[in-house]
């Protein structure tokens, strides 16, 4: 009996994992997971630094298209594969002194390089025509301002709510460099949700 009970005593058990292959296990999960997120930070700082980006509105110079706390985003690619457009909503950092409180503004395009722009009669007028302006609410009246021949690589912005828009009426024309890129979808808040 001593003897069979020797013998069960020498036969191997069911093996237990060692405390080392469960500790380097834990770690190189551990490991896992750090990488993962330190790879989706950097993913969302290359979306934000060269593709979209999301802005907060908060004025009411361009409603009613866009109310105050609406939220956009801005393709800040966009202009690097085509040209500026008249119409186009964009975001473009605050022009020096224009004291608004504002890093960024937003606005829309309305006369490009080379042309001259201006205000008469309620209306805006490019190169002494009259501008169609579908997107303005009828009835919407723009203060008269004196013709600006606009430089190159310049713009000229106007808010949608032309009666309470700081704009290129104020601060002059914008350089092509401090545009950041259009707005091309509100995605706040969600009963608003579209595209431009």
């Amino acid at each position: 009996m001593s003897a069979d009970l020797a013998q069960q005593g020498d036969r191997p058990g069911p093996k237990q994992p060692s405390t080392d292959k469960r500790s380097g296990r834990g770690a190189r999960v551990a490991f896992e997971w750090v990488a993962l997120v330190l790879l989706a930070l950097l993913i969302a700082l290359l979306i934000k630094t060269f593709l979209f980006q999301s802005f907060w509105i908060p004025s009411a110079s361009m409603e009613p298209t866009l109310k105050v706390h609406d939220r956009v985003l801005v393709n800040k690619l966009s202009y690097d594969l085509h040209n500026v457009h008249r119409g186009d909503i964009i975001v473009f950092k605050a022009p020096p002194g224009s004291d608004l409180g504002y890093d960024d503004l937003v606005k829309r395009v309305i006369g490009l390089p080379g042309e001259t722009v201006s205000g008469s009669g309620g209306h805006v007028f490019i190169d002494g025509k009259q501008l169609p302006e579908p997107y303005l609410p009828k009835g919407t009246y723009t203060s008269d301002f004196a013709p600006v021949k606009i430089g190159a690589d310049h713009y000229w912005m106007m808010g949608d709510n032309r009666e309470n828009s700081t704009d290129s009426r104020v601060f002059g024309t914008i350089p092509k460099k401090a545009i950041v890129g259009p707005v091309f979808v509100r995605i706040w808040p969600l009963s608003r949700l579209g595209f431009f």
